[in-house]
């Protein structure tokens, strides 16, 4: 089954669906234990406090583990670049592209946007539908997953985003509620139509173009990783442009005996 191009769009769809079942579970738990909390803080000792810290701590130590999976499946499918003159040309112009047109600011303002005319129709479940779906299917791990999953039928960056969406679909749901259960349903349609235009662009883009296309996306996916780090905040979703300049620069670096 792992030759299916909509593969890893399907571990995707079922990790997120996972996820906020665990949160949901978590969220029922922490409201009944909650109550009975209340009485029984004052008689925590310090050790016991202390084990509580830490397990607080635990979603933001998994967050940059992900992120070191994340990083080096970025680094991997970088250095398969065949012409790093057009990774370079194509990330300036793709950066330059992406900032004119201002695509984080536009990504930003219209979750803000539809998250403002949800809320008060349909309570926590339109809120946590758009809020699960907008993080899930805007990125530069969509777009490259899509490609690799539709032209190869290799799935890691997918696998890589399933771990993260299934952690934060559990942090998201534990506050949020069922909705973001119902952001599965954007992952698998939006992942999917994703790559079925793969499947249908491979045949008609040539095979050292796409390997081009996703190393420049593999390159955004190690800002991805970074970011997750906490070592850069990089506005990934700038540099997407990037990832279809290769599309052109390919076949003229060629021409000009640059490649």
């Amino acid at each position: 089954m792992t030759n299916w191009a909509i593969w890893g769009t399907l571990v995707n769809t079922f990790a997120v669906l996972g996820g906020a079942f665990v949160g949901l579970a978590i969220k029922v738990i922490a409201s009944r234990a909650s109550k009975k909390a209340e009485g029984e803080e004052a008689l925590l000792q310090d050790g016991e406090k202390g084990k509580i810290s830490r397990f607080a701590e635990l979603p933001s130590t998994v967050q940059k583990g992900l992120g070191l999976c994340v990083l080096l499946i970025g680094i991997l499918g970088a250095v398969k670049v065949q012409n790093m003159l057009v990774m370079i040309v194509s990330v300036v112009l793709g950066a330059i592209v992406g900032v004119v047109l201002d695509l984080d600011g536009q990504v930003n303002r219209l979750g803000a946007f539809i998250e403002k005319k949800m809320k008060g129709r349909g309570g926590n479940v339109a809120e946590g539908f758009v809020t699960a779906t907008l993080l899930f299917c805007v990125g530069a791990m969509t777009v490259t997953g899509a490609m690799e999953s539709g032209i190869l039928h290799e799935h890691s960056t997918y696998y890589a985003k399933s771990m993260l969406d299934m952690v934060s679909a559990v942090i998201f749901a534990s506050s949020l509620g069922i909705g973001v259960a119902f952001s599965a349903v954007g992952v698998f349609a939006v992942q999917g139509l994703l790559t079925l235009a793969a499947v249908l662009a491979a045949g008609a883009i040539p095979v050292a173009i796409t390997g081009e296309m996703i190393a420049v996306g593999s390159l955004l996916v190690i800002a991805i990783g970074t970011n997750l780090l906490g070592i850069t905040k990089i506005k990934v979703m700038n540099y997407i442009p990037a990832m279809f300049f290769p599309i052109g620069l390919s076949p003229l670096f060629e021409l000009l005996s640059l490649a």
